[in-house]
């Protein structure tokens, strides 16, 4: 716990997806955190950063309680997007993922972004995830059909445990969310692919069950419990991979060992654009890295926190106009280390990581003409930086 702070013998409080209510965050002195990462084959957009930003500071204000954090966030470079996409520009699928995936790097350094623990890539856990396959085989939850191996979600009487959807539902979310729900070598549409074959062009991998790659899913519970343990404290990720990822991650991670997989569920809202959700699919992107050619990082990072991360937003271009101003009513009073509001950003993000609320007492605080360094850097913003 921090030394100036007794009141962190509170618990913090986060809403929990799979309990569908704000509960008792109470891990223990090292809290085990797994973010699902980027698919490196485009540029870092606005969504990304805001998903990333709220475990930032939700990592921030646990090590201010005086927790260690340990926060895996994946790589996942081979899938069918990324694969898709190498095969478009008529590159090798991985020079596509180093390149993209240092531009995201460069991204989150210049948000200030705690590095992460690990961030392990997909195509690292080739070994690891041949061997959790046989393990779900093995226990009778998986089966062998046209040279893939599926899931047999009927076999699991908790499917639906985190996303609480109904069989409609779920189909739906699938079909768009590729889940290839009318594959016939499938016994229910539902099943899902845990090792696939390859088609001729795409990367290929010896498995006991013939040459082919990975399913989605398999690669954040293999990395996850390689990185960290059979159960890790927190599960995070954007709102739309509730359902099928996390639904499916959870199935067949306690197929496999029999234990929990994940004591809390922690999911970031979507950001929209006129409306629609923000997506590589519908082309409605705000990149980083444009953001940055006009605008001080922190400011972006201002404008994202200034939302709920369980409430969905609209991006619109007087965002940014605002945060900077933000930034300068912060600055003015002038860097001295002083811990004006600390404590009332401290007890917002204690409540499920009111973010708004937080902001809006460094606010009063900086226009009260006090010094609001320490309060600032609690949200990840270096008043003291220089750009």
């Amino acid at each position: 716990m921090s030394v100036d702070d007794p009141r962190d013998v509170e618990p913090m409080r986060l809403y929990d997806t799979a309990r569908r209510e704000v509960v008792p965050f109470t891990p223990g002195p090292v809290v085990t955190m797994y973010t699902c990462g980027i698919t490196p084959y485009d540029a870092t957009h606005i969504g990304h950063a805001a998903t990333y930003l709220t475990y930032d500071v939700l990592q921030r204000r646990l090590r201010d309680r005086g927790h260690e954090t340990r926060c895996v966030r994946n790589v996942t470079d081979v899938d069918d997007d990324i694969l898709r996409k190498a095969r478009e520009l008529g590159v090798h699928y991985l020079d596509l993922a180093a390149a993209e995936t240092a531009r995201f790097d460069d991204d989150m350094r210049a948000l200030d972004m705690l590095p992460s623990w690990s961030e392990p890539r997909a195509t690292s856990a080739i070994a690891d995830i041949r061997g959790f396959i046989g393990m779900v085989l093995d226990r009778g939850y998986a089966y062998q059909a046209g040279g893939a191996v599926y899931f047999d979600v009927s076999k699991f009487d908790r499917f639906g445990q985190v996303s609480h959807l109904g069989r409609d539902e779920m189909l739906a979310l699938a079909a768009e969310r590729g889940g290839n729900v009318d594959d016939p070598h499938k016994d229910d549409p539902l099943d899902f692919v845990l090792w696939q074959p390859s088609a001729a062009d795409e990367p290929s991998w010896e498995s006991l069950w013939g040459p082919g790659r990975p399913g989605w899913h398999i690669e954040c519970s293999a990395l996850a419990m390689r990185e960290l343990d059979t159960t890790i404290d927190l599960h995070g990720g954007g709102a739309d991979l509730i359902f099928p990822h996390h639904e499916c991650e959870a199935a067949q991670s306690e197929a496999a060992t029999g234990e929990t997989f994940v004591r809390h569920w922690m999911h970031k809202a979507m950001v929209r654009m006129d409306g629609e959700k923000m997506s590589k699919s519908l082309g409605n992107l705000v990149f980083v890295s444009e953001l940055r050619k006009t605008w001080d990082p922190r400011a972006i990072r201002l404008a994202v926190i200034a939302h709920h991360y369980r409430n969905e937003w609209d991006w619109h271009d007087r965002l940014m106009a605002d945060a900077a101003e933000r930034l300068a009513r912060w600055q003015a009073p002038g860097v001295a280390g002083g811990d004006s509001a600390r404590d009332e950003v401290r007890d917002a993000l204690d409540d499920d990581l009111d973010t708004p609320r937080a902001v809006r007492a460094v606010d009063e605080a900086a226009d009260a003409g006090k010094d609001v360094t320490l309060a600032a850097a609690l949200l990840g913003v270096d008043l003291s930086a220089r750009v």
